[in-house]
């Protein structure tokens, strides 16, 4: 069992701060799609389900009584690690919200975000290896040192820890798979080369953690954590394969009307 030592009011502030980004995402999300609708033809729907999840799934990691169990129970918040680093951020990039962004901000202001997004820093953590050292090698840090314990006795720790772990699962996701806007492109082996050691990388941890459980996580707890990160890690990790395959056979077959070369 793990044993929180931030007062219970402060994870409810917590929470209802997550909770109001949340709503806040949602509705920005739809009145962009509006404002896109009136420029340009349509945006699907089926988009905005995507994005609807991500952040739903985002946020229970932090609000609600997922994220009050995680406190105290180390197999929900392997749950919570597994909704926020991982399939969030999947779901959160199929809703193209860089693309949606773009098709809403007046043309100056999209000119200056372009210009961000081909800067050599955004270049540099959308490289898929440096992407992957972010995200693999921050959960190596979370849960091979004293920073998970430490987290659970500081709210801003905690909050910073988390937001890491989205934000770095977002720009893993993004820097493999290419829905969205991508100005930085790299190839297919080498993004499925990054790809197959950052799973390999990611079953090490998890049997780490199930060897030498973090803090004052009982072990009975930590090995049912470890091992749904080994196979809930699999699941998504076997989703982000499937898309980039799909995505190599597509750009490899030939195009309808042209006949494949001699």
């Amino acid at each position: 069992m793990m044993h929180s030592h931030m007062n219970h009011a402060n994870f409810a502030a917590l929470e209802i701060a997550v909770g109001i980004i949340a709503a806040v995402a949602l509705c920005l999300y739809l009145s962009a799609m509006l404002i896109s609708n009136r420029k340009y033809s349509k945006w699907k729907a089926s988009r905005y389900f995507w994005w609807v999840l991500g952040i739903i799934f985002a946020a229970s990691a932090l609000s609600g009584p997922l994220a009050e169990l995680s406190h105290d129970n180390f197999i929900a918040h392997m749950v919570g690690h597994l909704l926020l680093g991982m399939l969030a951020p999947l779901l959160i990039v199929f809703s193209r919200p860089m693309m949606l962004l773009m098709r809403t901000l007046p043309v100056q202001t999209a000119k200056r975000v372009s210009h961000l997004l081909n800067s050599r820093y955004v270049k540099f953590i959308t490289n898929p290896t440096a992407a992957a050292i972010l995200n693999i090698g921050g959960l190596y840090l979370l849960y091979m040192t004293d920073l998970f314990t430490l987290m659970h006795t500081s709210l801003w720790l905690y909050a910073l820890v988390h937001l890491h772990v989205f934000l770095a699962g977002y720009l893993f996701t993004i820097s493999i798979i290419y829905t969205d806007i991508t100005t930085h492109r790299y190839s297919f082996i080498y993004r499925g080369i990054v790809l197959v050691l950052a799973l390999g990388f990611h079953k090490v941890l998890s049997k780490l953690i199930y060897a030498h459980p973090p803090g004052s996580i009982l072990k009975t707890e930590a090995e049912t954590g470890a091992m749904l990160m080994y196979y809930g890690g699999d699941i998504i990790d076997l989703m982000l394969i499937i898309i980039l395959c799909y995505q190599w056979y597509r750009s490899t077959a030939p195009k309808p009307g042209k006949a494949r070369p001699i």
